[in-house]
């Protein structure tokens, strides 16, 4: 009985072209339809590795690492200063699914940057912000908000050591009025005191100090009543709840 022989397909010329077509490794200039352009590392098609992309619309320019066509790794994000034109560095640090994540710095203008952790684009966890108006603020930060534990240092001197939420100070924390001598300590709500003790702290060196000196409490136990006071103010919070 004779024996046949299936004859082996070909493969489409498409399937070749396309192969040949793909973009592995290092490459120059490779521009998009919409005038975007990158140059650097390939693989599978995608940028991966080491490569600097530029956006025609805004003309940013990111340089860094790639994963998969993704910024992943360290980078760097620079924008055009239109009263220069020259390049300004916006953001250094790292990167995650195309987003800021990790640790890096942010400038928002030329006296005012963040430095410190970020999740998702959004300062999360610790770090440090300077304010233009010559404010600094270190500590916890949520969801780009000051969140947790930390301390805001105003431009006079003057500061505010406790707790955060949402932005604004919230919970137990002491507010050093070093300007006039003075050491508030209590409990605060959306960055209104509640109730606590104000006491003088450093009044001789104080630049402008009080005309008169706070009296002292005659009081047995202040600490007590204080507590006693912020038990009242947390049940009626809960009750208006």
């Amino acid at each position: 009985m004779p024996i046949s022989k299936c004859p082996q397909k070909l493969q489409p010329r498409w399937k070749e072209w396309d192969q040949k077509a793909q973009k592995n490794g290092c490459r120059h200039q490779i521009y998009a339809v919409n005038g975007d352009c990158y140059v650097g590392e390939w693989k599978d098609n995608m940028r991966h590795g080491k490569g600097t992309q530029i956006w025609k619309k805004k003309g940013t320019i990111y340089e860094g690492d790639w994963k998969f066509g993704q910024r992943d790794g360290y980078g760097t994000l620079s924008l055009p200063d239109q009263e220069t034109g020259k390049y300004r560095r916006v953001y250094s640090g790292w990167w995650a699914g195309d987003k800021k994540s990790g640790y890096g710095i942010q400038f928002f203008g030329p006296k005012e940057y963040y430095e410190g952790e970020w999740c998702g684009n959004q300062r999360s966890g610790w770090g440090r912000m300077y304010y233009s108006n010559g404010d600094i603020y270190e500590g916890q930060w949520l969801n780009d908000k000051h969140h947790g534990e930390g301390m805001l240092r105003l431009r006079n001197g003057n500061r505010y050591e406790g707790c955060w939420e949402r932005g604004m100070k919230n919970g137990p924390g002491s507010f050093f009025h070093l300007d006039h001598g003075q050491l508030f300590k209590g409990f605060w709500v959306d960055d209104v005191a509640k109730c606590g003790t104000m006491i003088d702290f450093g009044r001789d060196q104080a630049p402008a100090p009080t005309q008169f000196p706070i009296p002292q409490v005659k009081i047995l136990d202040p600490d007590g009543v204080l507590e006693e006071a912020l038990s009242m103010f947390r049940k009626t919070e809960e009750e208006g709840d």
